[in-house]
């Protein structure tokens, strides 16, 4: 080859590793700096910690805008605040955007939008998750409507791909206006406190137009959206501790809705006997217990990820292995407001539900529901419509399911809770389980009020009837003589005869009637 030619080559790569290390350190040195003196970390650096290694391949490094005025032509930093690519979790492909502060305020624009677009569509068509590192200010003002419809975009894909693979969006700054829809089509929304905020209308316009005034945080904080809102599912102090469980929580998922989750070997032994459950739950039902402490001894390991830990915590989701394959756990939580199910919780269980049946994960329920939660705000706030939400899940839900009956339950919120009559493929109970439409006490006092109140002794015959009627129809066994639980089972055995159920059911097959979609109730 030609010494001109060599020459013009060696011109080149050097041109080339010069505007390569441009992209890799940003335009402005300061900019990093003003970064990490919030407390915050670059976009590479954030990558770094959420894939394997060296795994990380970008795509489109040197795309630059091509918007004008408003001295947008005087500025066309490479990757337009948006780093894209992928890599791998623990060996497993993962795809990932991540805006990047320094440039625009990771403001979207066009060039800025596409990236986004085309790396959406390469995770949809290689089947992997995808994960957003979310740190903008919004759509970039200068670029107009186009940036608005680089949002669009976004959640078209984001739909689409929904149910297909897993979708995590991180919040590691502002997301404000319409930005904040794209985390809500999402499957799961992490947050860092102190940092991140969400909201529709920022604390300025709230003042403005209704004249309250609140902080970002206050308004659209870690906190808030954890316990308040529900828009968050984790919240955390730190990036570093977030994107080790997003990590974490990506182990526990499939890689799209054609695949299983991983399995991971365990040591925890299948039959494992599970005599603290026998202390961990009262037999009174009216007296109080953590269910977590009961998942904790069921599961491998004692290891479990609960999802929306903060919000409705009278239902606890969460994802945990048995035997080394993930299933997600539906219970209610005694420890708060005794369990019952209200708009909240079954909104919250509802939706996990139906994530565990789109990337087919088991399901098991663990049952100790006194009864939906009567009163004027929640008949008005729609407990119909929205309770029916949890209803409509598990009857579509075609993954195997397994509902374990701890101790009461009665009325709707039995039928709701996965009962056999809406499809669960086993149902087991506990020597403990009270099954009825009310407490005994709540029906002696309706079936027999008249010969109550005629009584000499009122009290003493009310105590009667309720004894009665509790040796009738609440007796352990009289569901299973009339086969609406499959059998009533040792607490002690729970961890082996749950093991046993889903290795038989792990060749499941069920489909839903030729369809478009359901119709939700919402």
């Amino acid at each position: 080859m030609p010494a001109t030619e060599n020459s013009t080559i060696d011109t080149r790569l050097e041109e080339l590793a010069a505007i390569r290390e441009s992209v890799l350190t940003g335009p402005d040195p300061a900019a990093t700096r003003r970064q990490h003196d919030k407390g915050k970390l670059t976009a590479r650096e954030r990558i770094e910690l959420l894939l394997d290694k060296g795994s990380f391949h970008e795509v489109e490094p040197l795309r630059r805008h091509r918007a004008a005025g408003f001295g947008l032509e005087a500025r066309k930093p490479y990757t337009d605040g948006v780093v894209t690519g992928w890599g791998t979790v623990d060996g497993r492909t993962v795809f990932v955007y991540a805006h990047d502060f320094r440039i625009f305020g990771g403001a979207l624009g066009e060039a800025h939008a596409q990236k986004i677009h085309k790396i959406l569509d390469m995770a949809e068509a290689a089947g992997a998750p995808v994960v957003s590192l979310n740190d903008g200010a919004g759509a970039r003002i200068q670029e107009g409507v186009t940036a608005l419809a680089g949002y669009g975009g976004i959640f078209q894909r984001n739909t689409r791909a929904s149910g297909v693979i897993p979708q995590i969006s991180v919040m590691l700054g502002p997301c404000a206006g319409g930005a904040a829809y794209s985390p809500a089509l999402t499957d799961f929304v992490f947050m860092v406190r102190g940092t991140s905020q969400m909201f529709i209308t920022g604390p300025d316009v709230v003042k403005a137009v209704t004249g309250e005034e609140i902080s970002q945080n206050g308004l659209g904080g870690a906190d808030v959206h954890a316990a308040t809102s529900g828009v968050a599912h984790f919240a955390y102090d730190d990036e570093e501790s977030c994107l080790e469980d997003v990590r974490f929580l990506l182990g526990l998922l499939p890689s799209n809705n054609r695949e299983t989750a991983p399995v991971v070997p365990t040591e925890d032994p299948a039959d494992r006997p599970n005599d603290a459950l026998l202390d961990l739950v009262p037999a009174d039902p009216n007296r109080s217990y953590d269910v977590r402490a009961v998942i904790e001894e069921i599961v491998d390991d004692g290891e479990y990820v609960e999802v929306h830990a903060l919000w409705a915590t009278n239902i606890v989701v969460a994802f945990a292995r048995l035997d080394g394959h993930v299933v997600g756990v539906v219970a209610n939580q005694p420890a708060a407001t005794a369990g019952v199910l209200d708009i909240e919780a079954s909104e919250k269980a509802a939706r996990f539900v139906q994530l565990c049946d789109a990337f087919n994960i088991p399901l098991v329920t663990l049952v100790d529901v006194p009864g939906f939660l009567p009163g004027v705000d929640q008949e008005h706030n729609g407990i119909i419509r929205r309770g029916a939400k949890l209803l409509y899940a598990y009857c579509n839900a075609t993954v195997p399911r397994i509902s374990l009956i701890l101790r009461k339950a009665y009325g709707g919120a039995y039928i709701v809770m996965d009962s056999r009559s809406i499809g669960a493929d086993l149902t087991y109970a506990w020597p403990t389980n009270e099954i009825a439409v009310m407490g005994a006490e709540g029906a002696a006092n309706v079936i027999f009020r008249r010969e109550i109140a005629a009584s000499d002794d009122p009290e003493a015959t009310r105590r009667r009837k309720i004894d009665e009627y509790r040796s009738e129809l609440m007796h352990p066994y009289y569901a299973a003589e009339r086969g609406l639980i499959d059998d009533v089972i040792d607490p002690r055995q729970t961890r082996a005869v749950l093991i046993r159920s889903l290795a038989m059911l792990r060749t499941k097959h069920a489909e839903l009637p030729a369809r478009k979609h359901g119709n939700p109730p919402q």
